[in-house]
């Protein structure tokens, strides 16, 4: 653990994280096998944390461990920090992205009105059905599908305001998150209350989705993230952090 940051800081920071990803102590707690007193503990800073512990929390709240550990944290990630501005300057691509925010939206809707009824389709199998509709429609045009950025956590890429995306989806009604058991293991799940409105999309942008969905949307969790990983080790085509 760093020692720049005191128990306290950490469980702060480690507090927003659970709450933003919309789990109670309790099931944070079941899901790291610690109780849910030590969670409470960890939060108000009387307890520290292990680097194994910090770890199945990574894995469980979806943040990288280098941006959690960073100066410049920030929980919604909207505002820029200074790593944020170095990097910029470094980023200089051809057709650098924007994330599109209102494509994004429809695009998450249209995978889940496809895909939220397979049992399997919970939070890790949809950042990756995401990151891939991205990768592979770059690959074939060498344009943006979304303009997201992707986050590299422990168990494959996601993008960076997945988060804040689907709570204001969620605030306006046009999602609906649900806690549920999957092979013996709690699993997130989204289900759409809103048709996506496709008219900004191409049909190469759709046809991309469709054929990411019918390839991808029945593989496991561990399944589409080890694929991820692989596919990581041989390119970069999106921006990553």
């Amino acid at each position: 653990m760093s020692q720049n940051f005191s128990p306290k800081q950490i469980g702060q920071r480690l507090a927003e994280l659970r709450k933003r990803r919309g789990f109670s102590q309790d099931e944070l707690a079941k899901n790291v096998e610690i109780s849910r007193s030590s969670i409470a503990k960890i939060e108000l800073g009387n307890r520290g944390v292990d680097i194994l512990e910090l770890q199945k929390l990574s894995q469980i709240l979806r943040f990288s461990l280098d941006h959690f550990m960073a100066k410049e944290f920030c929980i919604d990630q909207d505002k820029p920090t200074n790593e944020d501005k170095k990097s910029e300057k470094l980023k200089e691509r051809i057709s650098e992205p924007t994330l599109q925010v209102h494509k994004f939206k429809n695009i998450l809707l249209y995978i889940l009105e496809r895909c939220a009824g397979k049992p399997n389709v919970g939070e890790t199998v949809l950042s990756k059905l995401l990151y891939f509709s991205d990768f592979n429609y770059y690959e074939l045009y060498e344009e943006h599908l979304t303009g997201a950025i992707y986050l590299k956590l422990p168990y494959g890429p996601v993008p960076q305001k997945l988060d804040i995306i689907i709570t204001q989806l969620i605030d306006v009604g046009q999602l609906q998150r649900v806690k549920t058991v999957y092979h013996h293991s709690p699993q997130t799940r989204y289900l759409p209350l809103q048709k996506a409105n496709l008219t900004e999309l191409k049909a190469s942008e759709k046809e991309t989705l469709d054929r990411v969905i019918e390839q991808m949307s029945d593989w496991s969790a561990l399944a589409i993230s080890n694929y991820a990983h692989k596919d990581l080790l041989f390119t970069e085509k999106l921006p990553f952090q």
